[in-house]
C-alpha cells in the first residue's frame, strides 16, 4: 500500500491475542492471467493448475479458497494479517503488532503476542514447501505452491489422506480459513464453495443488488475456473475442528434499531468489564470500513483481524454488534483510545464519503450515539465523538500512519446537529488575539478541491491522481494568509527536507482543521485568521469571520513554566504506581518535531483533565495513575497534556 496515510489495516496482536484494523483495504495488485511477452512468466492459470497436481489438492479448492483470500489479486504484505500473494500467506511481525489496530506501542511482551500458529501461515508453508519465506511472498508460483501445500497438510491431519472430491476438503478450507467461531468458519466455507459452484462469476462478500456490490471492483478475469456445480460442504466435517460456538448476547441498541450482534473472533479483542471496574467510556470513534459492510462483519470474524463495536450498512443503517460495550474493540491505532472508547465502522470509502454516508445512515448512528452518551455520560461535543482521522499516534513512529477516516467528506456539522449537541447556532466571526474559535464552515456550500490517487481509494474507481471538488467539513491551513501560500508543513508527515509544505491529497489530515474544533486566535490579517496549530501558526481562510465563531466558556491551556510543554499520544500511569508483576506501559512524551506546546502558543481543551488508567486483561487487573491529562484540540487530531505542565484560563461568557 501507498506509504501516505492511507486506511492501512494492519495487524496487532491484542493481550491474550491478535487484532488488526481493517484488512479490506489493500490495495492489490491484479494478478495477471498471463504475459505473452515472457516466456519465464508462467500465467496464473498454470501455476494454479500444476500446484494442485504436486499437492493433490483439486484445482477447484485451491482456486477457490485463493478467491476467498485475495479475490485472485495479489497481496504484498498490508493485508489484515500482513498476508502475501494470491494465497494470503500470513506473518504477523512485533512491528506490526506495536503499530497496527491495537496501538500496543510502548506495552510488554509484544513478541510474544504474535505468538499463534494461525498468524504465520507463511513460515508453514516455507516448512512444508522448502521455499524461503521472502520466495514465497514475491513469487507467484510459489505462493500458491505454498497455499496448497498447507491445504494438503491440513486435509492428511484431518481425514488422513487427500481427495479428489472437493467436498471433501471442507474441514481442511474451514482450517485454511483461520477462523474459531464455527458460524464464521461455516460462512467461509459456503462462500468457497459458492465459488467452486459457480467457478467464481459470483461474489460472495457482497450482497446482489446492494450499493456495496456494485461499488466494490470484482477481481479481474485473470483466472479461468471451471464450475463444479455438484460440490457442496460436508458440513460435518466440521466438528474435527473443535470450532467454538460463541455466545451471541443481545445486541446493545436503541430498541427502534436494526440490529443484531455476530461476535468478532475473540482473539481479535480483549473482554473487560468497562466502566464497571474503573474503565470509563469517554470517547466514540466514527470510521470507514473502505470495503463492503459484508467484508468488514467477514474481517472482523478472522482471527489476525479487526474489530469494532458496531458496523453499520450504508443502504439502510442496519447494524451489526460485534464486540460488547464492556469489552475492548481495537480498530484505531491507539491502545489507550481503544481503552476508552466505542468504535463504529460505516461501510463506505472515505475518498468518496459523501456518496456512501446516507441519510439513513448519519440517522442511525446519532440514535446509537445518542444512545452510547446517556448510558456511558459521555460529552457531546467533538473532543468525545471522533473521527478514526482525529486519534493521535501513541508515540513518535506512529503520528504519521495513523489512519484518516471518515475524512472530511463527514458532514460534522449535520451530525453534530442530529445529536443535539450543534456548535454552529451562534453568530459567526471571530474574536481577539488569544480567545477561542469554533471551525464552522457548514458543509454543502463549503466545497473543497483534494486531489484523489488510485492509492487513496479501494473501490477502484480513481485510476490516476485527480483533483475532486467536493462538499467538505474542513477548511485548509496554510502557512502564510494567502491563497497561494503553502499547505503548513507537519514534518513528521512529510520529512523530506526539501518539502515547503502539505497537500491537497484527500489523505493528508495534516492540512485541515475540521468543523467543531476549537484553537486559539493567534491573528488576524484581511480575509485570514492565524491560528495555534501543530505547534505553529496556520492560517485559515475566514472573511467576515464566516468560517468560524466564537467560543465563549472554552478552556484554553499554555506552559506553566518557561519551557514548552510536552505533549502526549497515551495517558497511562507512571512507572512506579503499577503493582509487582505487571509491566508498566511506557508513558513517555512525543519528541517528533513540533510535537510540544511552545511557550506563547495556546490551545483549547474542551473538558477537564482526567485521570491515567491501563488494564491488563489476565485477571482483569486495572491500574489508575495520580496524573491528570488534558484532551487538547492540537492538529487535525487530539493530543494529551499533563495537567501539571500547563495553566488553564477560561474565555468569559457574555
Amino acid at each position: 500500500m501507498h506509504k501516505r496515510k492511507g486506511k492501512r489495516w494492519l495487524p496487532a496482536a491484542a493481550l491474550g491475542g491478535v487484532v488488526a484494523a481493517g484488512a479490506f483495504a489493500f490495495l492489490p495488485a491484479i494478478a495477471q492471467a498471463g504475459n505473452e511477452d515472457d516466456a519465464k512468466q508462467p500465467t496464473a492459470q498454470a501455476d494454479f493448475t500444476e500446484a494442485a497436481a504436486e499437492f493433490k489438492v483439486p484445482v477447484s479448492v485451491l482456486q477457490g479458497v485463493a478467491h476467498e483470500e485475495s479475490g485472485w489479486q495479489q497481496h504484498t504484505g498490508y493485508s489484515n494479517t500482513g498476508g502475501w500473494g494470491l494465497m494470503n500467506l500470513t506473518d504477523v511481525t512485533p512491528k506490526m503488532v506495536a503499530d497496527g489496530a491495537a496501538g500496543v506501542t510502548g506495552r510488554s511482551g509484544l513478541t510474544s503476542l504474535t505468538d499463534h500458529p494461525e498468524l504465520h501461515t507463511l513460515q508453514a508453508a516455507a516448512k512444508l514447501t522448502g521455499v524461503p519465506a521472502d520466495q514465497l511472498q514475491h513469487n507467484q508460483k510459489d505462493n500458491i505452491r505454498g497455499g496448497a501445500a498447507l491445504l494438503a497438510s491440513y486435509q492428511k491431519q484431518l481425514t488422513g489422506s487427500t481427495s479428489a472430491d472437493p467436498s471433501q476438503w471442507t474441514a481442511a478450507i474451514a482450517k485454511y480459513s483461520r477462523m474459531s467461531d464455527r458460524k464464521a468458519a461455516t460462512s467461509y466455507v459456503h462462500d468457497v464453495f459458492a465459488t467452486i459452484a459457480s467457478g467464481g462469476k459470483q461474489s460472495a462478500s457482497a450482497a446482489a443488488g446492494t450499493k456495496a456490490a456494485k461499488a466494490v471492483k470484482a477481481p479481474a478475469a485473470a483466472v479461468s475456473m471451471r464450475a463444479v456445480p455438484s460440490a457442496k460442504p460436508v458440513t460435518g466435517q466440521l466438528s474435527k475442528l473443535r470450532l467454538k460456538d460463541t455466545a451471541s448476547p443481545q445486541a446493545e441498541c436503541p430498541q427502534s434499531m436494526n440490529c443484531q450482534f455476530v461476535p468478532a473472533d475473540p482473539s481479535n479483542g480483549q473482554v473487560s468489564d468497562r466502566p464497571a471496574n474503573g474503565i470509563k467510556i469517554n470517547q466514540i470513534i466514527i470510521h470507514t470500513t473502505e470495503g463492503s459492510y459484508d467484508e468488514a462483519i467477514k474481517t472482523f470474524q478472522t482471527a489476525g483481524g479487526a474489530s469494532a463495536q458496531y458496523v453499520m450498512r450504508s443502504s439502510d443503517g442496519a447494524v451489526t454488534q460485534m464486540v460488547a460495550d464492556k469489552d475492548v474493540a481495537f480498530g484505531d491505532g491507539n491502545y489507550d483510545s481503544n481503552l476508552h472508547s466505542v468504535q463504529i465502522e460505516h461501510e463506505g470509502f472515505s475518498a468518496h464519503g459523501a456518496d456512501w454516508y446516507t441519510t439513513a445512515a448519519y440517522q442511525q448512528t446519532a440514535d446509537l450515539v445518542k444512545y452510547l452518551a446517556a448510558r456511558y455520560d459521555i460529552p457531546l461535543d467533538r473532543q468525545h465523538i471522533l473521527g478514526h482521522d482525529n486519534v493521535p499516534g501513541p508515540s513518535d513512529s506512529t503520528l504519521s500512519g495513523m489512519h484518516w477516516d471518515p475524512a472530511d467528506g463527514w458532514d460534522w456539522t449535520r451530525f453534530m446537529q442530529l445529536l443535539g449537541a450543534p456548535f454552529d447556532l451562534g453568530a459567526h466571526g471571530v474574536g481577539p488575539v488569544g480567545s477561542a474559535v469554533t471551525i464552522t464552515p457548514g458543509f454543502s456550500e463549503n466545497k473543497q478541491t483534494y486531489t484523489v490517487c488510485p492509492a487513496d481509494d479501494p473501490s477502484g474507481s480513481v485510476t490516476t491522481c485527480t483533483p475532486v471538488t467536493q462538499p467538505s467539513s474542513a477548511l485548509f491551513v496554510r502557512s502564510a494568509p494567502s491563497d497561494d501560500a503553502p499547505l503548513i508543513l507537519d514534518p513528521v508527515v512529510h520529512p523530506d527536507a526539501g518539502a515547503k509544505g502539505g497537500t491537497d491529497s484527500v489523505s493528508d489530515w495534516s492540512t485541515t482543521v475540521q468543523a467543531g474544533q476549537q484553537f486559539v486566535v493567534a491573528g488576524q490579517q484581511g480575509d485570514w485568521t492565524a491560528i495555534w496549530y501543530d505547534g505553529q501558526k496556520g492560517w485559515i481562510h475566514n472573511p467576515g469571520g464566516s468560517n468560524t465563531s466564537p467560543a465563549p466558556g472554552a478552556r484554553i491551556i499554555k506552559p506553566a513554566g518557561t519551557t514548552a510543554a510536552p505533549v502526549y499520544g497515551t495517558a497511562y500511569p507512571d512507572a512506579s504506581e503499577y503493582p509487582s508483576g505487571l509491566s508498566p506501559s511506557t508513558q513517555a512524551p512525543l519528541t517528533a518535531k513540533n510535537y510540544s506546546i511552545p511557550v506563547g502558543q495556546a490551545y483549547v481543551a474542551a473538558q477537564p483533565p482526567a485521570g491515567s488508567a491501563d488494564f491488563f486483561p489476565t485477571g482483569g487487573k486495572v491500574v489508575t495513575g495520580a496524573k491528570k491529562y488534558y484532551t487538547v484540540q492540537f492538529n487535525h487530531r487530539y493530543i494529551l497534556v499533563n495537567s501539571g505542565d500547563v495553566t488553564e484560563t477560561r474565555m468569559v461568557r457574555h
